[in-house]
This record gives C-alpha cells, sequence and structure tokens, in this order.
C-alpha cells in the first residue's frame, strides 16, 4: 500500500523538495517517504562501529556538497568518522597515509595512485575531512583496476596468480536483482550474455574489495564511522555494496543516494526517486540537488 500511495504523493509537498533542491547546494529527502529530512535528523542514530555508504554522482558539485554536510553533521554529534573512497586501491594505503600527513605533495600523489580524470579538487576535502588526532582515517577501499578490467575481458579464471591474491576472500557473485538492474544500466553495450556476466562478476569483484576492506578497517577501529563515498549505482536499492557489507558482518549500514536531478521533469523526477515495487526505496535518505 505504502508504494502504490507513494505514486500519488502530494504535489505541492514534492515540488517544493525540487525546487528547495535547485535553489540551494542540495536537500534530504527520507528514501521511504520522500519526506523532507534534514542532515542532522538523518544521522542522529548513527553509532560507533557503523558505516554510512553515499553513493555519488562523479566529479558534481551538488554531490561534493551533499558529502561534506553528512560529514559534518556526524563530527558534531561528536563521533569519530573516517572516510572510505572508491577511487583509492587498498594496496596504496600507505600513499594515502603519507599524503594527509604531509608527507607527499598532491601532485606526487596523484600522480603515484594513478588518478583518474575528474578533477581532485571534488574530492580533496573529503580525503582530508578525518582527524588524525583523533585516530581518524582515509581508507583506500577498492582493488587495483588491472584486476576488475581483466575480469571483466576474460573472466576471473584469466588472473594471473599475482593478480588473484588481491581478491577478497569469500568472493561471491552480486545477487539476481542487482544484476538485472546492472544489465538494464549497460543496455545494448556489451555484446552477450556471457559478457554481461563477466563484467558483472568485475562489478562484483568491485563491491566485494570494498566491503572486505572496509570491515577490516571498522574491526581494526570500531570507535569510528566509517563514511563510503562511491559511485551511486553501487548504493541503489541496497544490492551493491551495502549488500556485500551486511553480508560480511557489518553492524548496521545507512545508505544515501546523491541523485542530480538536472534536465528531468517533474515525473521523471518523481519516478527516480519514488521506492521501487521490486526493490523498495533507493537509498535510506536521498540527497537531491541540480547544476
Amino acid at each position: 500500500m505504502l508504494l502504490k500511495s507513494l505514486k500519488f504523493l502530494s504535489l505541492a509537498g514534492f515540488s517544493c523538495a525540487v525546487s528547495a533542491a535547485a535553489a540551494s547546494s542540495g536537500t534530504l529527502l527520507r528514501g521511504s517517504t520522500l519526506k523532507n529530512v534534514s542532515v542532522l535528523q538523518a544521522v542522529s542514530q548513527v553509532q560507533p562501529g557503523e558505516i554510512v555508504v553515499i553513493g555519488e554522482e562523479h566529479g558534481q558539485a551538488g554531490s561534493q556538497a551533499g558529502q561534506l554536510e553528512i560529514l559534518r553533521a556526524l563530527r558534531a554529534r561528536g563521533l569519530k568518522v573516517s572516510v572510505g573512497m572508491e577511487f583509492l586501491e587498498y594496496p596504496q594505503q600507505a600513499l594515502t597515509d603519507a599524503f594527509r600527513a604531509g608527507q607527499l605533495s598532491e601532485t606526487d600523489f596523484l600522480r603515484q595512485v594513478q588518478w583518474g580524470s575528474i578533477p581532485f579538487d571534488f574530492y580533496k576535502d573529503q580525503v582530508l575531512f578525518p582527524e588524525a588526532s583523533e585516530g581518524g582515517r582515509t581508507v583506500a577501499l577498492n582493488i587495483p583496476r588491472a584486476v576488475t578490467s581483466q575480469v571483466a575481458k576474460k573472466g576471473l579464471d584469466s588472473l594471473s596468480p599475482e593478480q588473484a591474491q588481491l581478491l577478497p576472500p569469500g568472493l561471491t557473485r552480486g545477487n539476481d536483482r542487482y544484476f538485472a538492474r546492472f544489465k538494464d544500466a549497460v543496455g545494448g553495450h556489451l555484446p552477450d550474455a556471457a559478457a554481461a556476466e563477466r563484467y558483472f562478476m568485475a562489478q562484483s569483484v568491485w563491491d566485494e574489495t570494498m566491503a572486505w576492506t572496509a570491515l577490516a578497517s571498522v574491526q581494526q577501529d570500531p570507535s569510528q564511522v566509517l563514511v563510503i563515498i562511491v559511485g551511486e549505482f553501487h548504493v541503489q536499492y541496497g544490492g551493491g555494496l551495502p549488500d556485500r557489507l551486511r553480508a560480511r558482518g557489518a553492524a548496521k549500514v545507512w545508505t544515501f543516494s546523491e541523485v542530480n536531478l538536472t534536465g528531468l521533469t517533474h515525473e521523471e523526477s518523481r519516478e527516480a526517486l519514488s521506492p521501487s515495487e521490486l526493490d523498495g526505496p533507493r537509498a535510506d535518505f536521498l540527497w537531491i540537488f541540480k547544476d
């Protein structure tokens, strides 16, 4: 009944939320009801040892604004905050620590981690946010790109022994609903079903690795709250990274999806944000913004 009623949300209330997103850096909605909620309210129940996953639109100022608001709200509650980064590979942890400690220049850091084309300015404040004096860390979460690229092209069995050693223990394929959404997302860009399976296995390796490294960090220091910044598809409907975190024993996972409504009609915005009849809410909370 809730899902059906959400299709007929008050147009005035929803329009106000979308207008607020356009007029400011963004606004926050509860994922199950699409009702406005403050960032402080959204993080009010988060406890040490728990994980907050923020699914972002890569390289967007509106996404960065939402991430920093969430991080600051957690700190305002007196919590020790660490940040986990999808864009950093876990063998690069020492480089990440050296950069944060001022032992490595930004230029050298970006060169050595082979930072991609998205400007680092969208992520620098998040990487530097944790207070080292409090024990906060920035955690490099991901597996080297060469591994997922090889899996996508030729499958898990094609990995070299050295590459296979980098895989997380207990690796499993993502669930079927996640796979269905993945196939919808890639559309006709893959040639056949076998390619879809390989590329989804690469996606699963990505999720499993981040879940494994994130849980290791939290288990090492359960007094922290770990905030993971990752692409939004990994978070949507809980089927990717949140599912893997829970499967690996995370105490509690809170999810935020950041959604850019630029160019969407009112009806398209409602469709993008409303809970799915098959999968439920897109996330616990939705940070909506426009360019």
